[in-house]
């Protein structure tokens, strides 16, 4: 058993996520601006909490934690403070307390701005992977953290496929499920530890697709 801090605990992509975390025998505390709006589960833990406040704030709400996982987003709304900043001051929240294990949410080719005017899907989006861009980057160059960088296509509200595909492609859709049973399942993967994974809708079942990365 793992105890989990999520940062963004409301979401759609979180609400699947801790339904997935604590299923498989995890505790977890969901940190969200309004705390009221986190799923209610046995072995779920809201805490309110607002990245625009300071580091040491996080990290007080990670403690006990031993992974962090990142899946707040401000739908375009506070890129620079949520999206950008807001995940770096949850890294260096994670380094503070000790946590070495980070799961972060991005989003397809963010790493790879040349890519983004080539899908009018991220084109659409591209204040949004601008933002990851620069949290990916200080994830994995200046966090000194274990972490697993997850890059779904664009995101639906479909039902869960259970399967996908990994790495480079053109298919530009995930239903939120598919991506949250990746995120669930990365968790205690080791040879997922230091690599940015992209994924889509695809035609392998999500752990035979992780068993071979």
């Amino acid at each position: 058993m793992t105890k989990v801090f999520i940062a963004g605990g409301s979401g759609r992509v979180a609400t699947e996520l801790i339904k997935n975390l604590v299923a498989a025998g995890n505790q977890v505390i969901a940190g969200a601006r309004h705390p009221e709006k986190i799923i209610k589960l046995d072995g779920v833990a809201p805490v309110k909490m607002d990245l625009h406040g300071s580091v040491d704030d996080l990290a007080s709400l990670m403690k006990g934690a031993t992974a962090v996982y990142f899946v707040a987003g401000s739908r375009g709304k506070d890129l620079l403070q949520t999206d950008a900043m807001g995940a770096v001051k949850t890294m260096q929240a994670a380094k503070q307390v000790g946590i070495k294990r980070y799961v972060m949410l991005s989003s397809m080719y963010a790493l790879q701005p040349e890519k983004w005017a080539e899908y009018p899907a991220l084109a659409a989006i591209t204040d949004y992977n601008i933002a990851k861009f620069f949290a990916d980057n200080y994830l994995i160059s200046n966090s000194g953290l274990d972490y697993t960088i997850i890059q779904p296509a664009v995101l639906t509200e479909e039902a869960a496929t259970g399967k996908v595909d990994l790495g480079v492609g053109d298919e530009t859709t995930n239903p939120i499920p598919d991506v949250a049973k990746v995120l669930a399942a990365v968790l205690n993967r080791d040879n997922t530890i230091g690599k940015v994974i992209m994924m889509r809708s695809g035609d392998t079942p999500i752990e035979t697709a992780l068993d071979k990365l």
